[in-house]
């Protein structure tokens, strides 16, 4: 990055609002676009639900904290929670009911993908449909939910898959970080948890982002798909469990 470079960049981020101030603020402002935002926890945190919300809220206009833009949302596993998109997306139409669609689902493109080739193939894909300009709103919002589960039975944990994992890992960032940069994208990204067994002060001495620890309804984890993904993002934020309660943290990685 040269100091031109620097020269030409916009003096401000756009950026998608969550919905709640408390969670925006956690985030620097919201979730910036031309950047890479992480979701990590476990089952039942609130991370698909926050993914869903987010779809519907990019269609608002960016002084009501939206991007004026569609989604693409990819997932990986289960079936695909329309029942409850559509629930929401009455929601915001009946509080915006002057910036939201009667439809909104008609603005959130949904394809499932189940493994990592294939979701490379489908971003190439999204790229060109976004060039060819056909949506009612140009696409403002990538989700992928979950990004783990293409990895979790794919790989074994020999050398050789490990290097082809990583590969991979770079892969999808590289693509991912190229479309949020060519037409100016959000993109989001959900993430699972694993047991982390070690020493009870430090994550065996490696900190991740400014957090040396993680826990989430009495557990000790750690975010899955280890260092080689965590280089991937640009922040992290954490969802965790505690009684009946839910707790956030953020982590920028730098």
């Amino acid at each position: 990055m040269t100091p031109q470079n620097l020269m030409l960049l916009p003096l401000s981020t756009p950026k998608l609002s969550i919905g709640c101030p408390i969670l925006d603020d956690c985030l620097g402002g919201a979730i910036p676009c031309n950047s890479i935002t992480e979701l990590v926890g476990e089952s039942g945190s609130g991370k698909t639900q926050l993914c869903l919300q987010l779809t519907v809220r990019a269609q608002l206009p960016p002084l009501h904290g939206g991007l004026g833009g569609s989604s693409v949302y990819i997932f990986t596993e289960f079936s695909f929670p329309f029942r409850r998109l559509q629930q929401l997306g009455n929601l915001y139409h009946a509080s915006y009911p002057n910036l939201i669609r009667l439809e909104p689902l008609e603005d959130i493109y949904v394809h499932g993908v189940h493994d990592a080739q294939q979701l490379i193939h489908v971003l190439g894909d999204i790229e060109a449909f976004i060039a060819i300009d056909h949506t009612r709103l140009p696409v403002k919002l990538i989700v992928i939910d979950s990004i783990a589960a293409l990895f979790r039975s794919q790989y074994q944990t020999t050398l050789a898959d490990l290097k082809r994992r990583s590969e991979m890992f770079f892969n999808i960032f590289g693509t991912l970080k190229g479309l949020a940069n060519k037409f100016g994208l959000a993109v989001v990204v959900t993430n699972q948890v694993v047991d982390f067994i070690g020493p009870h002060d430090k994550m065996n001495g490696v900190r991740l982002g400014n957090l040396e620890f993680l826990d989430t309804s009495g557990r000790r984890v750690s975010p899955a798909l280890g260092l080689a993904w965590a280089h991937c993002i640009n922040s992290r934020v954490f969802l965790a469990r505690h009684e009946q309660s839910l707790r956030l943290t953020f982590v920028m990685l730098l």
